[in-house]
This record gives C-alpha cells, sequence and structure tokens, in this order.
C-alpha cells in the first residue's frame, strides 16, 4: 500500500519529514537529541489525556516577532475565538491592543482578561440583543453587519450614550484560501456597492461612526496575496470616506494570517508582509489622516504554541490494514480530524513520542467515536505504536477544544493546561499555573 503522506519523525526510522513537521518537532524540543518527549509525558501522566498544551513562551516569541513587522501605531487585536482559554486569553491580553469578539460570553472573558471596554470590538452576523446590549454596558466598538443591525443597535441609545460603530464591508474581492469571508455573495457585512446608502442611513442614527470593517479569508500562506487585499481594503475604505457620517478613525484590515498544517505548506514570508504593511500604513497616513490601521488575527498568534496529547487504547488490523485507537478525537480537535473542511486525506502533523528506535509502517490513525469521520491520519508512516503509548498532534493551539462538538457521546472533555515551556533556556517544566 503506497501511503499518501511519510511524515516521520527524525530518527524513526525510514521515510520523509514534512518542513511542517520537523519545525514542530524543533519548536516543542522532540527532535532525537531534545528532552521533550519526557518533559509531555510527565505532563500527560499528571493531568492524564486528551490534553491540550499550551506553550506560553511560545505565544510571547509569536507576538513579539509580530510586533517587530508591524508598523509604528497599526493596532494588533486578537480574535478570541481562536482560543479563549482564560490563561491563554490572560497571556495575551497584556501584549495585545484589544479583542476581536463574537459574543456576550467572549465579551465578558475578554474583561476579566484585563481588556479594557473601549478596546473589544464586537463582530459577526446575527448578533442578539444581548450581545448588542452587552457591547454597549462594555463601551465596545459594535462591527454593523446589516442596515436592520444598526436600527437594533439605535435602540441602545439612551440618555446621550451613542453606541460606537464601524461598518464591515463585503468587498468585491477576496482572498484565494479555503475559508473564503469576501467577494460574491455573503452573509458577512454589507455590499460594497450597497455600502454608501447604509452609511447614509447611518447619518440619521444616534450612533457614533468610526470607519470600516473588512475581513476577505482566512489561512492566507501567500504574503503577496495578503498585501494585495489590503491595499485593495485600503483603496475601498477612500472610496466609502466620503459617504460616512463621521471622519473614518478605523480601517480594520481584518487578518487571515495563516500557519502551515499540511505537508506541502510553507510559512508565511512575515518580513514581506510587514514591508507591504509599512507601505499601506504610510498611504494610510496620506489618504486618511487620522484614521489607524488594525488588524485582527487569532491562528497566527496561537496555533503554533499548542499541541494536544492523546493516547493509543488499541492497535488492530483490518483485511491487511493498520488502525491505531487514539483516546482523542473529532470531539476534541474538528479542524484536525478534516471532517469539517472535507480534507480527509490531509492530516496535521503527528508524532508518536519515545519512539525513535522503532520500526516504521503504514497505519490510519483514528479517534474513539462511533462515526468514520473521526480519523486524525490515513495511510501514513509512523513508528509502530503500542497501546499506552502517547501521540501529539501539533499546530494545535487554534479553533480546538472550543471549536469542537465535545458533547458528543457524552464523551469527557479534553484537559487544556498552559505551561512555561518551552523557553530559551532550556529549563524543566515548572509547575504550570492552575488552568485547567
Amino acid at each position: 500500500m503506497s501511503p499518501r503522506a511519510a511524515e516521520v519523525a527524525p530518527g524513526q526510522g525510514g521515510g520523509g519529514v514534512s518542513r511542517v513537521l520537523e519545525s514542530a518537532l524543533g519548536r516543542w524540543r522532540l527532535a532525537p537529541a531534545g528532552d521533550g518527549a519526557a518533559h509531555l509525558e510527565r505532563l500527560a501522566t499528571r493531568h492524564g489525556t486528551p490534553l491540550y498544551v499550551y506553550s506560553g513562551p511560545l505565544i510571547d516569541r509569536r507576538v513579539a516577532r509580530l510586533r517587530a513587522e508591524l508598523p509604528p501605531g497599526l493596532a494588533l487585536l486578537y480574535a478570541v475565538k481562536a482560543n479563549p482559554q482564560p490563561a491563554v486569553l490572560g497571556r495575551l491580553a497584556r501584549q495585545v491592543d484589544g479583542c476581536d469578539v463574537s459574543s456576550a460570553a467572549e465579551i465578558a472573558a475578554a474583561l476579566g482578561a484585563g481588556v479594557a471596554g473601549r478596546d473589544l470590538s464586537l463582530a459577526g452576523p446575527g448578533k442578539s440583543e444581548a450581545e448588542l446590549a452587552a457591547a454597549g454596558a462594555a463601551d465596545a466598538l459594535v462591527v454593523l453587519e446589516s442596515e436592520g443591525e444598526a436600527r437594533r443597535l439605535a435602540a441602545f441609545a439612551t440618555g446621550g450614550y451613542r453606541p460606537r460603530v464601524a461598518l464591515r464591508i463585503n468587498p468585491p474581492f477576496s482572498l484565494a484560501v479555503e475559508a473564503r469571508m469576501g467577494g460574491g455573495p455573503r452573509k458577512f457585512g454589507v455590499d460594497s456597492e450597497s455600502a454608501p446608502a447604509v452609511l447614509s442611513a447611518l447619518r440619521t442614527l444616534p450612533l457614533a461612526f468610526e470607519g470600516f470593517h473588512v475581513y476577505a479569508g482566512s489561512r492566507c500562506l501567500d504574503a503577496v496575496a495578503l498585501a494585495e487585499a489590503q491595499r485593495a481594503t485600503l483603496r475601498l475604505a477612500c472610496a466609502l470616506a466620503p459617504h460616512a457620517p463621521a471622519p473614518v478613525r478605523l480601517v480594520n484590515l481584518g487578518g487571515g494570517f495563516g500557519i502551515p498544517h499540511f505537508a506541502d505548506e510553507s510559512p508565511l514570508a512575515l518580513a514581506a508582509v510587514g514591508d507591504a504593511l509599512r507601505s499601506l500604513a504610510a498611504e494610510a497616513a496620506r489618504r486618511l489622516p487620522g484614521a489607524r490601521l488594525a488588524l485582527e488575527l487569532g491562528r497566527y498568534l496561537v496555533g503554533e504554541a499548542g499541541l494536544y496529547l492523546t493516547r493509543v487504547i488499541d492497535r488492530k488490523v483490518s483485511r491487511g490494514k493498520t488502525f491505531l485507537i487514539l483516546n482523542g478525537g473529532a470531539h476534541h480537535h474538528w479542524h484536525a480530524t478534516g471532517a469539517l473542511e472535507g480534507r480527509r486525506h490531509l492530516h496535521f502533523p503527528l508524532a508518536v513520542l519515545g519512539a525513535d528506535d522503532r520500526p516504521v509502517e503504514c497505519t490510519t490513525v483514528c479517534g474513539p467515536l462511533c462515526a468514520p469521520h473521526d480519523t486524525w491520519a490515513e495511510d501514513v508512516l509512523l513508528p509502530r505504536a503500542a497501546p499506552g503509548d502517547l501521540v501529539a498532534v501539533f499546530q494545535s493551539g487554534a479553533y480546538g477544544a472550543s471549536a469542537s462538538p465535545q458533547s458528543f457521546l457524552g464523551k469527557p472533555p479534553p484537559g487544556e493546561r498552559l505551561v512555561e515551556w518551552p523557553d530559551d533556556a532550556h529549563n524543566p517544566i515548572p509547575e504550570e499555573n492552575d488552568n485547567a
């Protein structure tokens, strides 16, 4: 049988290793000379599996490197939906300029983490009355998705208070990515050609207009495509500015910065993104003086700083094909199984820990659910694994536990821990914060 992907950790026998997996192994000190496997086994033994492990130092380094490339004055928002785990959110709250939130619960979580209400931006179609009320109580910016939503929000303007708003625009372009959120007919925002009429309507409502929001797509690894979308966003904002009910003070460029998950993908060229943003910021200062550019990022900030630990429950052979059954699956990590995107032939990078010297076999790795889509990887080369072995699924810091159907079959939820490791000093894992 010809495996569709050959991802074997260095020192674990034949086969090749993708750049994505090689980078993940180095990041978590899991190369043959590293001490990561022993540390992760210690965590798994202490807290049980399945277990999400998030690295505080890796989050810090990612934010610092990004900040070094961003132009001065550009606002960096954390998209809480990517990972709302309290310790992770608290870690980021100290390092970003605000948060993108999508519900009353996320508003409360961000406020609880120390983010000021005025630094929150509530986005998403179909906001409930409770969500609009929560945004008003926090004095958060509300990103309007329609004229109807604007009129509902205006009902909260009482006692001289005018809710702060930006208008989300569905642009005439999109990013060439798997999750397109702009261009064509969309549930998101107001079509660009309809925006002048909606902006005119806003003049009649007791709302405090601040600017525009455009989100063209998600998980982009092409720096040129990102730069083109960002330039197009600024052009669109400049074209709509004369119709706005007040001077434009904010242009939210969205996000879409991706991380590589699959064997044929390469990391986003951050230096090129930074060069393009510095040029864009200079253009924005000329064309929209007084307006601040903003980015909202989630996956890019936390995705590579998390992994998912799960143990092998069973190893079986069915008509000549080997299966590993793990105690974690799609109910904890829906995106990694490929079920959501319909990409069963692809898989997140994974490794059998502590199996450096074992022979390699072609195997299919599955979760414990009574569902055929509960499959981590099909026909991949891995070291021969046995019940009790620990498996790590990398690139798991975003859209994991909170984005998965955890109640399916009544299985228990995964654990989640933020640890102060791996750090530059190569210290052992300290006692981590009490953040179940």
